[in-house]
């Protein structure tokens, strides 16, 4: 059972306070498969059996689960302690154990070894370069005694039985001590050039602990946005645990962030793995909604949470009033106005197990116009029953409806094309989409996870990016690196072919991949015009220690990995991404959630600094009129002059990736443009395009639907802190 912890603010107003007792009083019933996410909760249970138990031999089958429990919940001392005892207690019974549980029990053994010196050095001396692979300055552990006993255990287990697995951490664990590649048995030593990147994307510094904003909790969901319309980019943060506080920070405009959490009414506000937001009442500032209960199926029937923005850096639950107020497992959903009314629509993906009768159907909540949704998911041709782990909408056919993608765990994704209203005319009628996933040829992978539209070659049609979710463990990420074959899934890069079908250029663009992607989002690191995307990588166990991995879009033609020239390869559990100018000197940053699911799995975000490389560049607000106001589904061309050619940008509003959310206001890399000539807006809602011409390189603009004259804003900049000053540890836990 799980209950919560009632903790409430005196600024909140009351349907607030009654979500916020909802969140304390959950009675939550966990089933043995579920278990396995609440540590704190199995080790109690575990240590009431082996009181119980009268023999050794009673004990046995509880040993190795107790210290795995332990492990998982932060107790790496006492779980070492626990297999050294359970070592012992085979030698005293005369008890021979089969080969293969020898070798789990010194895979654990090396599991906590290396995560006790995780917690000595990159948890309790957090510094900007802990967890970065490869481990180098800082990241070299102070007290290596961890590291040390997980190499003695790793070189036992590999003459044993050799694999992937162990060969990588082996090298992990020599790199955590300065000793890779010169002390790694060369048998097992992974060569230096397979963590080259393949372009100097020039190091990005992690300053997230220097302006508070290291928040030291597990995993969790993101949105980078200007709240307060005050045209600087706030952030609020999420972590999934049942005590993980949804947290608020104000970008103050002068290098300084405050967090707002207590006066903002969200006290209180727990859970969440992930947020999406959208402007539900066409006011200007944007709302929240915040997604609970995932991977939990039936035990995570919780209810999520609908914030609406009071404009004021401060926060309303109306989630009863919106008539959203259900329980169901879900981490995923996206905003779009699927009718063309003017008004964001909410798609929200539920996981259930198929087959399983008791299942949670995915929803479509149209929007009312009046603060009020109703759900039509069932008339419309998409109450889906699988375990939905991405959505997104974007319009790949440019017919002005958008379209969705439902990415699965536990079969084919699903392309659904926005074919409008069933009664021609009526935007409140039912809804058609179809099913067009086998004709489009994109089904692949069947267990996969975030998933996205962005138009990478930037032709004018999007394309579709989806990731594999299924490895044994990290030793496929190891072998993948090293071309040899796996059972791992894949990612696929769809290419759109503007006919209504894709080409899977996954191979041709360098894609072709084992990424195991948990989060992830795109944006523009060098203002070349080209996306890039950065990959939050992992899963719950502990030994899933693989590097988060950035793409650098390359000529619209592929993607280069620049992970360890940018300093972007954290080991440690990535989630929910985003993409920003958050200091204003047109460089988008990078702002990062790392945690794991189990309670002793937490660790500090990161805030990765652009360093800025020359190239030009324009922002551009969108204010839609007859179009929903924040302008999602929007289309933007930007044709710029360069010293050779002329060259056409593409962009689409959206918030980006299906795990953390990036503000709707473009940010739109020029290169080496002289000139804009002319900038286009297609608006949803009318159909109608606009054409700008005379737009200043490098500098913000507001466009008003049906204006005929952008506004320029202009605004100062502010420098990140560097040196020491970047280098300085803060977080929240």
């Amino acid at each position: 059972m799980i209950t919560g912890c009632l903790t409430l603010s005196a600024a909140q107003p009351e349907s607030t306070r009654r979500m916020v007792e909802r969140l304390a009083n959950l009675d939550i019933q966990l089933d043995g498969a579920t278990t396995q996410f609440f540590p704190h909760i199995a080790v109690p249970l575990l240590e009431k059996q082996l009181a119980e138990a009268v023999s050794d031999r009673d004990r046995f089958p509880l040993m190795m689960p107790y210290a795995q429990a332990l492990l998982n919940d932060g107790q790496s001392e006492a779980a070492l302690a626990q297999i050294e005892e359970f070592g012992s207690m085979i030698g005293r019974s005369g008890v021979s154990l089969p080969r293969e549980q020898i070798i789990q029990l010194l895979e654990l053994k090396a599991l906590t070894e290396l995560r006790i010196g995780e917690q000595t050095n990159c948890l309790l001396h957090h510094n900007a370069d802990s967890c970065l692979l490869p481990l180098q300055g800082g990241g070299i552990h102070q007290d290596q005694a961890g590291s040390r006993a997980a190499i003695s255990t790793l070189n036992q287990i590999l003459n044993m039985a050799p694999s992937p697995y162990s060969a990588w951490l082996l090298n992990i664990a020599h790199m955590t001590v300065g000793e890779y590649p010169q002390n790694v048995p060369s048998r097992w030593a992974i060569p230096e050039r397979v963590f080259a990147s393949d372009y100097d994307i020039k190091r990005f510094p992690d300053i997230a602990g220097s302006l508070g904003l290291a928040v030291d909790d597990l995993s969790g969901g993101l949105v980078m946005e200007d709240f307060d319309r005050d045209g600087w980019l706030d952030l609020m943060v999420s972590a999934w645990g049942f005590d993980g506080q949804l947290r608020y920070f104000h970008n103050n405009g002068d290098g300084s962030f405050t967090e707002l959490t207590d006066t903002a009414g969200l006290t209180g506000l727990f859970g969440g793995l992930n947020m999406i937001h959208g402007d539900i009442d066409n006011d200007g500032f944007m709302d929240v909604l915040v997604l609970r209960g995932a991977w939990l199926a039936k035990d995570g029937r919780f209810p999520n949470s609908l914030l609406r923005n009071n404009g004021d850096n401060t926060f309303t639950d109306v989630t009863e009033a919106a008539g959203l107020l259900e329980g169901h497992s879900t981490q995923t959903a996206t905003w779009f106005d699927f009718n063309g009314d003017g008004w964001l629509d909410i798609f929200i993906g539920n996981e259930s197990v198929p087959g399983d009768p008791e299942f949670d159907a995915c929803q479509l909540f149209r929007n009312n116009q009046d603060g009020t949704f109703t759900d039509i998911a069932a008339t419309s041709g998409v109450a889906i029953v699988d375990w939905v782990k991405g959505v997104t909408s974007g319009d790949f056919n440019n017919d002005g409806r958008p379209d969705l993608y439902v990415s699965s765990l536990t079969g084919p994704n699903r392309l659904l094309r926005n074919d409008g209203p069933a009664s021609p005319g009526d935007l409140k009628s039912d809804w058609i989409f179809t099913d067009v996933t086998k004709t489009a040829g994109v089904a692949d992978p069947q267990k996969s996870f975030p998933c996205w539209f962005f138009d990478y070659n930037n032709d004018g049609w999007l394309d579709l990016f989806v990731t594999g979710y299924s490895i044994r463990n990290a030793g496929d990420i190891l072998a993948d690196l090293l071309g040899s074959k796996t059972a791992g899934e894949r990612a696929r890069l769809y290419r759109n072919n503007g006919d209504g079908t894709f080409t899977d250029a996954s191979a041709e663009a360098g894609l072709d991949q084992i990424l195991h992607m948990m989060g992830g989002n795109f944006g523009d690191l060098d203002n070349d015009g080209w996306l890039d995307f950065y990959v939050g990588t992992g899963d719950p166990h502990l030994g899933t220690i693989i590097p988060n991995r950035m793409f650098r879009g390359h000529d619209g033609t592929g993607f280069q990995d620049v992970t360890t020239s940018g300093g972007f390869g954290q080991l440690q559990k990535g989630h929910a991404i985003a993409f920003g100018d958050l200091n204003h000197d047109g460089a988008q940053d990078v702002y990062a959630v790392v945690g794991g699911a189990f309670s002793g799995d937490h660790y500090p975000n990161q805030l990765f600094a652009n360093p800025g490389h020359g190239n030009h560049w324009i922002k551009l607000q969108l204010e839609g009129v007859q179009s929903n106001r924040p302008g999602v589904g929007s289309r933007i061309k930007v044709v710029v002059q360069t010293p050779s050619v002329e060259r056409a940008i593409h962009r689409v509003v959206s918030s980006g990736g299906s795990f953390g959310a990036t503000s709707f206001r473009q940010e739109i890399g020029l290169g080496d443009a002289t000139a804009v000539k002319r900038v286009e807006i297609f608006w949803p809602t009318t159909g109608k395009t606009q054409v700008f011409t005379g737009l200043a390189l490098d500098q913000e603009f507001v466009i008003r639907e049906g204006s005929g004259t952008p506004r320029e804003v202009s605004r100062g900049s502010f420098p990140w802190p560097t040196g020491d000053a970047a280098a300085a540890h803060m977080h929240h836990h």
